[in-house]
């Protein structure tokens, strides 16, 4: 039997990223057939219709069906698994606020159509930003569904972290594990190293021997490169992670379907671990057993941690009420 694979924004960017690997089994694995549900708004449809042909082209052993629609009762109708990658961007003049609002208008009813005609498994990973808040509405507008179904991405997040300490330590990213994302998808994010191994060995040390003042380093270099990396990209390439950002999707709901060996980091609702207020979407370590994320608990925190989540997680408070102010909650 397929999995039905619904992918909102299909007709963007990273919509198209993830189509052809999905049908690839990249995703899923080589022996896992696959219905692909491209939901696009109307202005998306013509770009989402031609990556339906372009798809078809490609003549994938995997991919059973594809249709594209601008339906959300149809594009969600049976869905396994739902990538919400379509949100709207923060445009020029515009507060955080105004784009709260806006993306509870998308997420709010996606949320009741998954609760309305998706699978009874059903599970979101939420890519579209800021996909933490983003999550949150979504879960709460689907009536009936856990709202631990609903997730956030922030595996790009990990990536990127793992990504620098490698160029770092001048080391293959493979032997760099452990090293997790708390709090927002933002700039207030906290990649922490205070557990990470390279080769089993710990990070920290490894740091020292290469950047002398480990803190000083995770201050003024790591964690504005990691958290700021999205932007960084924009500058240099002109528009926003597109392949690492699908990339990084395909990996979470790989994880999350197919199980972890060691932690990971995603966007999961709270239940008041490390003191992050019960019922948010935080980033934390994780790990995913049978078919489900679970947090990776009794990990010490600093100090100097403790300050960098306690922050991210105050804007993620912040988000919280100011979307509950408008009523999406």
């Amino acid at each position: 039997m397929a999995t039905t694979i619904t992918i909102t924004g299909a007709g963007g960017q990273i919509g198209y990223a993830l189509l052809f690997r999905i049908a690839a089994g990249d995703m899923l694995g080589p022996d896992e057939k696959v219905r692909l549900r491209l939901l696009e708004i109307p202005q998306g449809m013509g770009a989402a219709e031609g990556a339906a042909l372009e798809l078809q082209d490609g003549a994938f052993d995997l991919l059973e069906d594809v249709e594209v629609t601008d339906d959300p009762a149809v594009g969600f109708a049976g869905a396994n698994l739902a990538l919400l990658v379509g949100a709207r961007p923060r445009g020029p003049g515009m507060e955080r606020a105004d784009l709260l609002a806006a993306n509870a208008g998308i997420f709010g009813p996606q949320g009741a159509a998954i609760a309305a005609h998706a699978a009874e498994d059903v599970r979101a990973v939420v890519v579209g930003n800021p996909a933490n808040t983003n999550a949150l509405i979504a879960a709460s507008a689907a009536d009936g569904v856990p709202a631990e179904r609903f997730t956030a991405l922030t595996r790009l997040d990990e990536n990127r972290a793992r990504a620098q300490l490698a160029i770092a330590l001048d080391a293959p990213v493979r032997s760099i594990r452990r090293v997790p994302i708390w709090g927002n998808h933002s700039a207030t994010q906290f990649p922490d190293i205070s557990h990470a191994t390279i080769d089993g060995r710990p990070v920290a040390d490894a740091l020292r021997e290469r950047v002398g003042d480990v803190r000083t380093w995770l201050e003024e270099s790591f964690i504005p490169r990691v958290a700021k990396r999205g932007a960084e990209i924009i500058d240099v390439r002109g528009s926003s992670s597109v392949a690492s950002a699908a990339n990084a999707t395909i990996e979470h709901v790989r994880d999350w379907v197919r199980g972890t060996d060691d932690w990971t980091s995603a966007g999961v609702v709270s239940h008041g671990e490390y003191g992050v207020p019960e019922g948010i979407v935080s980033s934390f370590p994780v790990r995913a057993v049978d078919g489900a994320w679970q947090i990776v608990e009794g990990l010490e925190l600093d100090e100097w941690s403790r300050v960098r989540l306690d922050a991210s997680v105050a804007e993620l408070v912040e988000e919280r009420e100011a979307v509950r102010a408008l009523g999406a909650l």
